[in-house]
């Protein structure tokens, strides 16, 4: 049986498509399927992206958007360099720090805050679904703050990774909340998505 890091080192389809469509990951895919499902991108909305490098994400939207709105992509680490736009702000910065904070409430209010952020993996199944858990509070505080009323929100987390407790929150929040996990997964990750819809 092969290893999970031969696996993830073949490109499989979903890598394969993005390579030959533009997309610096795979990771596309996931946003394209929770949008159709969702339908939470509008034409001319403002939308913040954060943990957005290297950029997948950051180019559907402003692909999908054409020209209108806004996209403000936020990473401690650099886009990739094909990723541009009239319409793209891009915050290099810790989205923890009260700096970046700032600069991104400089941008807002936003009708979408989508978050495919993965914390630096250990192996350890316990310490790496704590540390998506503490990814997704601080991509929920931003939704809070940030969001307009009516905004919707898009958040990754590892499964087991107290998903009822953020969903309960996230009902205090949103109209919805709901669990939901894209086929271009892996069908080895314990990855999933955690959604609010209608900001109260």
């Amino acid at each position: 049986m092969p290893s999970k890091t031969s696996s993830y080192s073949k490109p499989d389809f979903w890598s394969q498509k993005a390579f030959k469509e533009g997309y610096p990951a795979r990771s596309v895919y996931k946003l394209q399927e929770i949008d159709k499902k969702f339908g939470f991108l509008k034409k001319n909305c403002t939308v913040l992206d954060l943990g957005s490098a290297p950029g997948s994400w950051t180019t559907w939207l402003l692909r999908q958007l054409n020209g209108s709105g806004k996209v403000v992509s936020v990473d401690l680490n650099p886009l990739d360099k094909s990723v541009k736009g009239d319409n793209l702000i891009f915050i290099q910065g810790d989205l923890l720090e009260e700096y970046t904070k700032t600069q991104v409430a400089e941008q807002g209010l936003y009708d979408l805050v989508v978050c495919d952020a993965a914390p630096l993996t250990t192996g350890n199944r316990t310490v790496d679904t704590l540390r998506s858990k503490a990814l997704v509070e601080m991509a929920l505080w931003y939704a809070e703050t940030m969001l307009k009323q009516g905004g919707n929100f898009c958040v990754k987390i590892f499964q087991n990774g107290d998903q009822q407790t953020e969903l309960k929150k996230m009902r205090e929040v949103f109209s919805v909340a709901k669990g939901f996990k894209p086929e271009a997964c892996r069908t080895t990750s314990f990855e999933t998505y955690l959604i609010g819809l209608q900001k109260k």
